[in-house]
């Protein structure tokens, strides 16, 4: 809980994240037009329905279309698309080419963020078992390759015809599909023809939400509403709200809990104060980018949290350690005796078996609040 880790990225906050996802819908419910709206919109850093998006690199596999179709629909949801938005219209399946061919992409492209194929049906052949062990073999091919290099991948899919409480349980296929991937999402519309549906989504990185969609003139869903109305401040929204606070004090020293209402008190923006210690571990690079270091440990059993900003009175190192190098010492580590607390952050690292060096270069870290 004290080592500094590489925070999950989001392509679009709060909803998609780095890692494999699943859009199912019923057939011509407007799941095409949904996914090459998302592909343009990232690629030009646009936001989605109030969420920011990461800039960078799209590929969308329109695999039931074709090339004068995609160009139509392009003209019909916007004026110009950003030369980083690239189209395929065939591609190779699982284990046997695919995952070849986006990674040469990838190599191309180094900052690709958003990859959609439309549909998984078109790149699983034909021929094959639809069991749970076929289902999760094939969807875990896809699952290593988006976490290997960091971005989304977003399968469109369908759904049973059949009704179901859990409307989840109606995504096609065996649990197989939901079990590897790290969302979902379903698109049903209220009625058919009606041009209004409901976006369900629930995953392992998000919160379970449902926002409802109507689709303008131009083919664009449009939010309506959305059943998360506060949704959890993310990485970069915590640093904002931190560097605006040190601004009026160049030094706080305290427990993640009177952080926390510091933090309230001057945005009126809630964060839990078990999360605070998770977004500072995770964020370093981007603290510091803000002139900010940190210290995080334990004292008389409590974890408090120090922080200095590096123009103040009070940005002097206190523990001999290099200014732009956070001191975070292990909580209660195991040393043969030795009370880390009390030693620098080298020595105590030593002590712990804990480098942070070897840490951070392990995982590089790419602020979300940078565009490719």
């Amino acid at each position: 809980m004290s080592t500094p880790l590489q925070p999950l990225r989001f392509v679009v906050d709060s909803l998609i994240s780095q890692g494999l996802h699943v859009l199912a819908g019923s057939p011509k419910v407007g799941k095409s037009w949904l996914a090459l709206w998302l592909s343009v919109t990232v690629a030009k850093g646009e936001p989605v329905w109030g969420m920011r998006t990461r800039q960078g690199t799209t590929l969308y596999l329109c695999l039931e279309d074709s090339r004068l179709r995609i160009q139509n629909r392009l003209f019909e949801i916007m004026e110009d698309a950003p030369p980083s938005v690239h189209f395929c219209t065939d591609a190779f399946i699982i284990g046997d080419g695919l995952d070849e061919r986006i990674e040469t992409f990838i190599d191309e492209h180094p900052d690709t963020v958003f990859i959609i194929i439309d549909t998984l049906q078109m790149v699983r052949g034909s021929g094959y078992d639809n069991t749970y062990a076929n289902d999760y073999r094939d969807l875990s091919v896809l699952k290593k390759l988006a976490d290997r290099h960091g971005v989304a991948i977003l399968l469109i899919h369908h759904l049973r015809k059949e009704g179901a409480d859990d409307v989840f349980n109606r995504i096609s296929g065996t649990t197989g599909v939901q079990g590897a991937v790290d969302s979902s999402f379903t698109l049903i519309e209220d009625k058919r023809g009606s041009g209004k549906a409901k976006l369900s989504c629930i995953g392992r990185d998000i919160e379970y939400r449902e926002i409802c969609l109507e689709r303008n003139e131009d083919n664009v869903w449009e939010k309506v509403s959305d059943s998360r109305e506060q949704p959890e401040l993310l990485s970069d929204a915590i640093i904002s709200l931190l560097s605006a606070f040190m601004k009026t004090a160049s030094h706080f020293i305290g427990t993640p809990t009177e952080l926390a209402d510091r933090l309230f008190s001057q945005s009126g923006d809630k964060i839990s104060p078990k999360k605070i210690s998770q977004r500072i571990l995770q964020n370093t690079d981007a603290l510091m980018d803000s002139g900010i270091t940190f210290d995080i440990r334990r004292s008389n059993g409590k974890r408090l949290i120090e922080l200095t900003r590096a123009d103040g009175d009070d940005s002097a190192d206190k523990t001999g350690t290099t200014p732009d190098t956070p001191n975070i010492v292990p909580i209660d580590p195991v040393c043969g005796g030795l009370d880390t607390e009390a030693l620098p952050l080298g020595e105590a690292s030593k002590a712990s078996g804990y480098t942070p060096v070897a840490v951070s270069g392990a995982l590089p870290h790419t602020p979300v609040t940078k565009g490719a």
